[in-house]
């Protein structure tokens, strides 16, 4: 290139142009918000392990954007910024590292804790959809949501792949990925965080030249992705020419980006809902985070002294009440519906997030999609389902949780241990009906607003929370044979049942966690010796890229009957729409002596169901309760060992429900018209 003829450049009506690089014609604008620097350079590389490249100056606007246009086309390129500033503002963070930007839409990296990132120039009107369209229902309580991070599913050998990238590996596995989901019979998916993230973290026990020492993490990973580095951007470790070899580039090609939207064609194909859990409350904080270097004050919380405010527990809070950190977040969701065809979105501590925002993101959103899923996990800064449900947002129900389950396995187990805890039966009825705000202990206006789960990456996994609140003494023990400890008994089995039916009759949104269907139990596996923890159940596996957390679909076997209890519980809720959206004066609960009995009749009109439902749930572990059944036959759909939408029997007058268990029995609906 001729350095001179490429710099020469008009700097006049280029605000209608977005943030970024945009390219049109025979010409490319490049725009960077960094209102402290006082000098920018722009760049270009012809390849990303070019050291120097052609370097062009930016010109400040009056608004504290720094922009140029250049009479050529830089395709397949790479860039980043030079930046300068007052080194005595503590406003400014000073770097000697070329800085990506922001708004990029691909990235280059490398396996470092730096990242040492550039943005790459690529054409996303290559890739072709067909007839591909979004897949949403109506209503979100048609919705059954399988949590995973996309790598559990295809990692471990049993997966069967063709290991050929996370992304491919994923659409195109034998028994993992796609196919698991539609053994299942589930029709949403919600991945763990797929926008670029800081995977590597610094040395353990080292001090880097940033003067940074972790302490915290052994693994120096962040396998979960719960640190973004550039919402715009895929991550590009799941792609096929991705490699986690130290210092290995990746990125280099953006196949990321094309085998991610063929993953999300493929899923739309099976009809399944393609979820994203996203991450607006903090960003990474010890990468050359590019909102960090170009404008943290206006990015970021801060205190009077420029420090990172830090209410998220995450080192740092982004304020999205701030003009430019609020169109990140807005731009980039609008972004990753048109571009990827994502179909909803969790927000991660989404408490963080001003109301403002809340609203500006669903109106945006609805504007492309008007049944885009928007799910918070609804604290972080402040507890908030009930303003999320005035906003019209659904949110994760942890009351649902720690009332059925508990929030604790040693202190705090919930009803399906035969425990009311802080709950009243009136609670437990209204989690059933929806966490109404009009009863006891409720938060939604709407059942559709309520997500309802008994695990999620989170925490303990179901299978090891119930082995625990039976026996306190396995959460620390070692077990270097998995298989003594995944292996349910009896009692353990009873409970996981009874804690699945009484998710899947319960009114609202359904979601589990990958590996809950058969018990499936996270032993710390550390395969390179660096946990003195190596061994024991794991509550808290955000950094473990192992065995810890890859779904060994082998292990199925040892649980079978529980994974074929999940497997009818979703047909029968997907297929009997009462289940999950009746009208709450639809659903009646009967009283019975004891307060661990839960009994109720669902009407099916206003849902369209072709059926009325009788449900008993019996948390007493010691006795048998029997139930009283309106007059008629009715079937047995769902018993204390099968579940499905078949009739098991038919029974009339009465049932006797065991300990520790739940029924579901149904009849057809009789005209009255």
């Amino acid at each position: 290139m001729d350095a001179q003829n490429k710099s020469e450049c008009s700097i006049t009506g280029l605000e209608e142009f977005p943030l970024g690089y945009s390219c049109q014609d025979e010409e490319t604008v490049f725009r960077l918000f960094a209102p402290q620097a006082t000098d920018v350079q722009l760049v270009i590389y012809d390849d990303y392990t070019d050291e120097d490249g052609l370097q062009i100056p930016l010109e400040k606007n009056d608004s504290g954007i720094w922009e140029t246009i250049i009479q050529d086309t830089f395709h397949g390129k790479w860039y980043a910024y030079l930046l300068d500033g007052p080194s005595d503002n503590p406003f400014y963070v000073e770097t000697k590292y070329p800085i990506a930007d922001p708004r990029s839409r691909f990235v280059t990296t490398k396996n470092h804790h730096l990242q040492f990132p550039k943005t790459k120039i690529t054409d996303s009107t290559q890739f072709n959809w067909d007839d591909d369209d979004f897949v949403a229902p109506e209503d979100p309580r048609d919705l059954i949501i399988y949590e995973t991070h996309i790598k559990d599913m295809v990692a471990h050998p049993s997966a069967k792949t063709y290991v050929q990238g996370i992304y491919n590996d994923f659409r195109e596995a034998k028994v993992g990925g796609i196919q698991h989901l539609k053994r299942m019979g589930v029709n949403a998916v919600e991945f763990l965080p797929l926008q670029k993230f800081a995977y590597f973290e610094p040395p353990f026990g080292e001090t880097t030249e940033e003067g940074i020492k972790n302490t915290w993490n052994p693994y120096s990973k962040n396998y979960w992705g719960y640190m973004t580095s550039f919402h715009f951007a895929p991550e590009t470790i799941y792609a096929s020419d991705a490699s986690l070899d130290k210092d290995a580039v990746v990125g280099r090609t953006d196949k990321a980006s094309t085998e991610l939207k063929q993953l999300v064609k493929a899923l739309h194909k099976e009809n399944i809902t393609v979820i994203m859990d996203v991450v607006y409350n903090h960003a990474s904080h010890y990468d050359l985070n590019p909102l960090i270097y170009t404008g943290k004050e206006h990015y970021f919380r801060l205190d009077e002294a420029g420090n990172f405010l830090n209410d998220s527990w995450t080192g740092n809070d982004i304020d999205t009440q701030a003009k430019y950190a609020q169109e990140v977040i807005v731009e980039s969701i609008k972004h990753w519906i048109t571009e990827y065809h994502i179909d909803g979105f969790r927000f991660d501590l989404a408490g963080i997030i001003d109301w403002n925002t809340i609203d500006l993101i669903k109106q945006e959103a609805q504007k492309i999609n008007p049944n885009v899923v928007l799910i918070a996990e609804p604290w972080g800064g402040k507890y908030a389902p009930e303003g999320f449900s005035e906003h019209g947002w659904s949110s994760w129900n942890d009351r649902f949780r720690n009332g059925m389950k508990g929030y604790n396995p040693k202190e705090d187990r919930g009803f399906i241990f035969g425990n009311m805890g802080l709950n009243s039966r009136f609670t437990i009825e209204n989690y059933i009906r929806g966490t109404l705000k009009s009863a006891e202990g409720g938060l939604f206006q709407h059942s559709g607003h309520s997500v309802n789960y008994l695990e999620s990456h989170d925490g303990y996994t179901l299978g090891d929370y119930i082995r625990i609140a039976l026996d306190h003494s396995k959460a620390h023990q070692k077990y270097f044979e998995k298989a003594k400890i995944s292996s349910l008994s009896p009692k353990e089995e009873k409970i996981a049942k009874l804690g699945a039916i009484t998710l899947f009759v319960s009114q609202g949104i359904t979601m589990m966690h990958a590996g809950q269907e058969w018990a499936r139990s996270k032993i710390i596996q550390d395969p390179d010796d660096v946990d003195p923890e190596k061994g024991k159940i794991d509550r808290d596996t955000y950094n473990k890229d192992d065995g810890t957390n890859w779904l060994n679909f082998n292990e199925i076997s040892l649980n079978k009957d529980l994974f074929e209890y999940y497997k009818g519980l979703i047909k029968l809720r997907l297929k009997s729409p009462a289940l999950r959206k009746a009208n709450p004066d639809e659903i009646n609960f009967k009283v019975y002596n004891h307060p661990l009995h839960i009994t109720f009749s669902i009407d099916g009109k206003s849902s369209g169901d072709m059926y009325d439902y009788f449900v008993s749930l019996n948390a007493n572990s010691d006795e048998e309760h029997e139930i009283v059944l309106p007059k008629g036959y009715w079937e047995l759909v769902v018993s204390k060992d099968q579940s499905g939408f078949r009739t098991i029997r038919s029974v009339k007058d009465s049932l006797n429900v065991p300990a520790s268990s739940g029924v579901v029995l149904r009849k057809l609906r009789v005209s009255k018209a």
